[in-house]
């Protein structure tokens, strides 16, 4: 397995402190905390294909070749689950433009949302809560699903033709659980679709990160995990250590120690990419990028390349 970091960390999304990192400043800080690869996510600032054309792809390439790092993945952040035909042909399109791009950075997979309700800015800093309910005009679940259903049917010929697999993660609304993707790569049938499972998706809560739900979860998923994020705060020991803390009370820790070792008995050998994908708040304070961030992704690094490496 490999270690990995999301652009969507660097992106300006969860900080106001400086500007978004560019691309080459995202690879560069990647490279510079040990990183094996890279994910770049297909929105502004990154890599939306409202800005990318073929020698803009190019030099981003070419830089992380120079580096050393993979250009392991992209993101898109896609919403099939519609019943509005211009919004369901709008996001056909974006993600029809985004497997072009991915293809045009050498990248193998991509990663696909069933749905997506996206996000707003308070103050310059991203929040999910006044998107917390998906927009459905009205349509029943069932309806939402079969949207979903066309719309990655359509999207995997696109997927075959640019040599591109779509990796959908198990990440809600609509998917409620890791059993709902697996469900969803089954009925499309192609191997140009496969899961990206994360371990915090799974739930913030006791019951679904306990040993035997994450061994079992992980081994379901088994040879159609191509992709894995993972989303968690960290603090350094006086030893030396690396230790995962709470960034909400409310939240269960995330079994990554059972997660990675189950990935590896299942001959898991893919990639694990950090992601800070949340707001840094602590102490009643909206932390920075420069103050906080930046280091969480040093000691990311460091936590899942030691439980990588060691012997079960």
């Amino acid at each position: 397995m490999k270690v990995g970091l999301y652009s969507i960390s660097c992106s300006g999304t969860w900080f106001n402190d400086r500007p978004a990192l560019t691309v080459e400043e995202f690879m560069d800080t990647a490279k510079k905390f040990g990183y094996d690869g890279v994910e770049i996510d297909l929105k502004r600032p990154h890599g939306s294909p409202l800005d990318l054309d073929e020698k803009r792809c190019k030099e981003i390439k070419d830089y992380a070749d120079k580096l050393g790092l993979e250009i392991y993945a992209t993101a898109a952040n896609n919403c099939f689950a519609s019943i509005v035909p211009e919004k369901i042909e709008a996001e056909l399109l974006f993600v029809r433009e985004q497997i072009k791009i991915t293809a045009m950075l050498g990248a193998p997979v991509m990663r696909v949302f069933a749905a997506w309700r996206g996000i707003t800015k308070r103050d310059g800093i991203a929040t999910y809560e006044p998107t917390h309910e998906l927009e459905t005009h009205g349509a029943l679940a069932y309806q939402l699903k079969q949207s979903v259903i066309a719309c990655l049917q359509e999207a995997v010929k696109w997927a075959e033709e640019y040599g591109v697999v779509l990796a959908l993660q198990n990440h809600e609304p609509v998917i409620k659980d890791y059993r709902d993707m697996i469900e969803y790569v089954q009925i499309i049938d192609s191997p140009w679709l496969k899961c990206c499972f994360d371990a915090p998706c799974c739930g913030y809560y006791e019951a679904v990160q306990t040993d035997e739900y994450m061994q079992k979860a992980t081994r379901d998923v088994g040879d159609l995990q191509v992709l894995s994020h993972a989303n968690a705060e960290f603090k350094e020991n006086e030893d030396g250590s690396i230790e995962m803390i709470k960034y909400d009370n409310q939240m269960a820790l995330t079994n990554y120690p059972m997660f990675v070792k189950t990935l590896k008995e299942v001959g898991y050998e893919g990639y694990i990419g950090y992601e800070f994908c949340h707001m840094p708040f602590h102490g009643g304070k909206i932390l920075g990028y420069s103050d906080y961030i930046e280091n969480q992704i040093r000691l990311a690094q460091k936590y899942f390349r030691g439980l990588m490496e060691q012997d079960n």
